[in-house]
């Protein structure tokens, strides 16, 4: 099933005429790529239209000559155009983005068109959750560029060194070995601070005995990798060795847990039993894992609250950690697909216990 296909499906589904899409991940899984500005609009009778300005119009007609969407380069307003073309198309109710669209922007074309609109809810993001083989390959390829400059800059960590050298250092390696941008912003932590599950890098120089941790991820034709790994620096202690087996132990409860049909909620717990055991649940403060894709936080996710199952083609992390504060934090993360059978994980950088 084509991409325009799956759309007239949902229209079919929420009874409208057409689809209007201004997020630019729901436009790029459309359109190949993600314009900061312009709309993509899809007709229930099948006709595409991808509205751009001019900034973007030679790389939108590449781009759908594969997509089959008629590119309009619109130098006047987006709603007058899109308004032009649903009154064309005898379009009544329109399907749109009711969880991301600005108030601002649904006024303009709920004015211009005068159409009746519908929200698309979560529809949107549970059709991207399910991915295609060609997207899951633009994810491994992210992943295999984040994982060598990984590789490379384990030779570049050591005492002394900040934090913030380390992860423009990190940063520039990926970009260097092929990523189009950083996933997020790289979380480089190092000592104490790695207690902070999203902590910033600052100056705080690594000393022999700490911990490093460091959650990042490349992209790649717009898709996105996610990966966090935890070393120590010189020496480590035996709690600190303990501690880390605990985790991965928990990581590797969750994977095997993690299969189609299975309730989001229970590999979540998967994990946190383990935790719990030696009464270490307390310090895990986040949800168990969440789906990644062309946003790196898209599709279900491995909380407890999750009513979600887990099905086949649906990209998740696993990532499990314990927080002390003031002490240390581990985590370890990988990013896996489900499949018919259980579960594929695209992660292959190890997760032994490694001293710097």
């Amino acid at each position: 099933m084509t991409r325009i296909e799956k759309a007239i499906k949902l229209l079919t589904e929420l009874n409208a005429d057409a689809l209007l899409l201004a997020n630019e991940s729901n436009m790029h899984y459309f359109c190949n790529f993600s314009p900061s500005e312009g709309v993509v609009l899809i007709l229930k009778k099948g006709d595409g239209y991808h509205l751009v300005d001019s900034r973007y119009t030679e790389v939108a007609q590449e781009n759908a000559k594969e997509t089959g969407l008629s590119v309009i380069e619109v130098n006047g307003g987006f709603s007058e155009k899109a308004a032009e073309i649903t009154a064309n198309g005898g379009v009544k109710k329109i399907a749109f983005e009711d969880e991301t669209i600005s108030l601002k922007k649904y006024e303009a074309f709920s004015n211009a068109t005068g159409c009746e609109f519908v929200g698309a809810s979560n529809a949107l993001m549970r059709i991207r959750n399910i991915k295609e083989v060609r997207e899951l390959e633009f994810m491994k390829q992210a992943n295999a560029i984040a994982e060598k400059s990984l590789t490379e800059l384990l030779n570049h960590i050591e005492a002394g060194k900040n934090e913030k050298e380390l992860k423009a250092y990190f940063e520039y390696l990926m970009l260097k070995n092929g990523s189009d941008g950083v996933s997020f912003d790289t979380i480089l932590l190092t000592g104490a601070h790695t207690s902070m599950p999203h902590g910033v890098s600052d100056d705080r120089i690594i000393q022999k005995g700490d911990f490093v941790l460091i959650d990042f991820g490349a992209t790649y034709k717009g898709y996105h990798s996610d990966m966090t790994r935890t070393f120590a620096v010189g020496s480590a202690t035996e709690e600190m060795k303990e501690m880390y087996d605990l985790v991965l132990r928990a990581q590797l409860a969750g994977i095997d847990a993690l299969a189609p049909n299975t309730r989001c909620a229970d590999v979540y717990k998967a994990s946190y039993d383990v935790l719990n055991e030696k009464d270490m649940a307390q310090y895990f403060r986040h949800g168990l894992g969440h789906g990644v894709g062309l946003d790196i936080h898209e599709g279900f996710s491995a909380s407890p609250k999750s009513e979600d199952v887990f099905i086949p083609g649906v990209m998740t992390s696993i990532e499990p950690g314990i927080y002390l504060p003031g002490k240390f934090g581990i985590r370890i993360e990988d990013v896996l697909i489900v499949t018919e059978s259980g579960n594929e994980n695209i992660s292959t950088f190890t997760k032994d216990f490694i001293i710097l």
